[in-house]
């Protein structure tokens, strides 16, 4: 091969490397592009006296419904704001909606904030602090040790009205970063109802993106005075009795409610490595703007329509791979005939089965800015439990829509949601009162190899720990309901939660005679109080150990052995 050969077939032999380099690296981008993103942990406070998602599912599943009284302590002149009456100005002719009653309950001690400044401090960002703690440790990680670690928090947030001056949306994502020493992104998000959602396709693009390995993504509301049930009384179209009847012929317009929910999302990849237990997958999410519609505040279909299709290409989905829609469905006139007939122009098309919707908001009225985590909490049990539970209110169709347009079907009864030779898959939508629009689309996360495990009987501790007796005697009695092996509780109490000063051990080898041990512990008889600024110290005398308590004599006959003990074990007492 002379010279000029040569030259060319390595020249062609290098373009091919560079090509197919570059193909990897598209491959690369594409896939980091698209990868799944893996809920790991959720926590929540909902109407109905709702604090963990266990109790959110229970509330759907048994078809309560959490709607109340207005609340007693917000000073809100209860007698002069109502007035059944509608556009009456300044009056609201609703005096139900779905409250937290006890949102004004924080452990302030816990978060290391004075008294005084937790009166200052905005509820909601109280109440995201208390759920964003809950989301991580039940996700099995501790929430101490992602001090400085690259977690984003993304909040979304609507409201502003808490009367001593720290209402700034900035504050709800910040407080939780600062107080968890968090390190990534920290964004509140604001598009009115849709706040949740949007935060979440947020977070969903910024782990994508390697901006953060973990990320806290979901929505707080806690409404401080009642200007948004004089606002809907106002345009007419608050529902008398603060109910949202989702699709239903006897909707009467929206029921204003409040609400906390966060959930914590890892890269699927990076969940499985680090060993974290995935609760479900986000496949995809979309996001877009209704644009110049027939009103700022009115929604539009055609937007829905192509959003929903934008969630299936993105997820590369079609629409028979999707088996039912938690919808935004407020009960509204003009809101829920038109979602519905986007539903059925999208997903109703191209299926044997029906498409299956449905509507939180008929349990516990429109959480608002919370709204959307609350349907994907639903669609995650509901996936996890493998049932659909039935929409309050909707054994009536609205007849405004044409159910016939295509193939979907109102869960007006609760039905089974059977395994297939797919993932389970779920869409959530939102829509926000200045037209942004959000849908993520929810799969069963894929079943891991099982480890053969030897059965084993072997004793194990139980290490239960608070910051305060009280918090001490909570957790043993807590630990009583939960559902999981006594290994597995054993491995988590040691591993992934925060040793606090108050601690009780039990040692037992099956839950059931665990419960004793953690009687005592609720009771206080297993207590023990570490010093916070305490250290190990260990004591060798190079000789062996020829007599029980050498180390304590020698404590006892030379002060300047035991000044040195005291300044190693207890530093704050020497």
């Amino acid at each position: 091969m002379d010279a000029q050969v040569e030259k060319v077939v390595n020249a062609l032999r290098k373009s091919m490397l560079d090509n197919e380099k570059l193909r990897q690296q598209n491959a690369k981008l594409v896939a980091d592009a698209t990868e799944p993103i893996a809920v790991v942990g959720m926590a929540c406070r909902y109407p109905g006296g709702v604090a963990t998602p266990e109790q959110l599912w229970d509330l759907v599943v048994d078809g309560r419904d959490a709607i109340g009284a207005f609340p007693t302590d917000r000073g809100w002149d209860l007698d002069g704001l109502y007035d059944p009456e509608p556009g009456t100005p300044d009056k609201s002719y609703t005096r139900e909606g779905g409250f937290l009653y006890d949102a004004a309950d924080f452990d302030a001690d816990f978060f290391g904030v004075a008294p005084r400044d937790a009166v200052a401090i905005d509820p909601q960002q109280r109440l995201l602090l208390e759920v964003a703690w809950e989301a991580i440790e039940r996700a099995g990680i501790d929430p101490a040790s992602l001090k400085g670690s690259r977690t984003g928090v993304f909040t979304g947030l609507m409201y502003h009205d808490y009367g001593l001056g720290s209402s700034d949306g900035c504050l709800v994502c910040g407080r939780v970063a600062y107080t968890l020493g968090l390190e990534g992104p920290a964004v509140t998000v604001d598009t009115a109802c849709s706040s949740s959602l949007v935060a979440i396709h947020s977070a969903v693009q910024a782990l994508r993106g390697k901006e953060c390995n973990l990320a806290l993504a979901g929505g707080v509301t806690v409404m401080s005075n009642a200007d948004m049930f004089i606002y809907f009384s106002g345009q007419r179209g608050a529902s008398a009795d603060g109910r949202c009847r989702s699709f239903a012929e006897s909707a009467d317009g929206v029921g204003c409610s409040e609400g906390a929910g966060l959930i914590l999302l890892e890269r699927l990849s990076d969940a499985r490595r680090n060993g974290h237990n995935v609760l479900a997958v986000i496949r995809s999410s979309a996001v877009n703007q209704d644009g110049a519609s027939s009103g700022l505040t009115a929604p539009n279909g055609p937007s829905q329509q192509r959003l929903i299709r934008q969630a299936l290409a993105a997820a590369e989905l079609r629409t028979a791979d999707v088996d039912v829609v938690e919808a935004h469905g407020t009960g509204t006139r003009l809101g829920d005939p038109i979602e519905a007939q986007a539903v059925l122009a999208t997903y109703g098309q191209d299926r044997d089965e029906p498409l299956y919707l449905g509507s939180i908001k008929s349990n516990l009225g429109h959480t608002q800015a919370a709204a959307g985590v609350a349907g994907v909490i639903k669609m995650i049990k509901a996936i996890e439990h493998g049932v659909l539970p039935r929409s309050l209110y909707a054994d009536e169709p609205t007849p405004q829509v044409d159910w016939s347009a295509g193939n979907v079907a109102l869960l007006a009864d609760a039905r089974p949601w059977p395994a297939v030779d797919r993932p389970r898959r779920a869409g959530v939508s939102s829509f926000g009162l200045g037209g942004t629009n959000a849908h993520v689309i929810i799969e069963q996360a894929s079943a891991e190899e099982p480890t053969e495990r030897t059965p084993v009987s072997r004793v194990l501790p139980w290490i239960v720990t608070g910051k305060t007796p009280e918090a001490l005697a909570a957790n043993a009695v807590g630990l009583s309901s939960v559902d999981a092996s006594f290994a597995d509780i054993a491995y988590s109490l040691a591993a992934t939660r925060t040793p606090f000063e108050h601690r009780g051990v039990v040692v037992a080898s099956v839950r059931e005679s665990a419960a004793a041990g953690l009687a005592s512990i609720a009771d206080g008889t297993n207590h023990a109080v570490a010093r916070a600024q305490g250290l190990t110290a260990f004591l060798f005398t190079g000789q062996g150990s020829q007599q029980i308590g050498m180390g304590r004599e020698l404590y006892d006959t030379f002060p300047a052995f035991a000044e040195a003990w005291d300044a190693a074990i207890a530093p704050e007492l020497a």
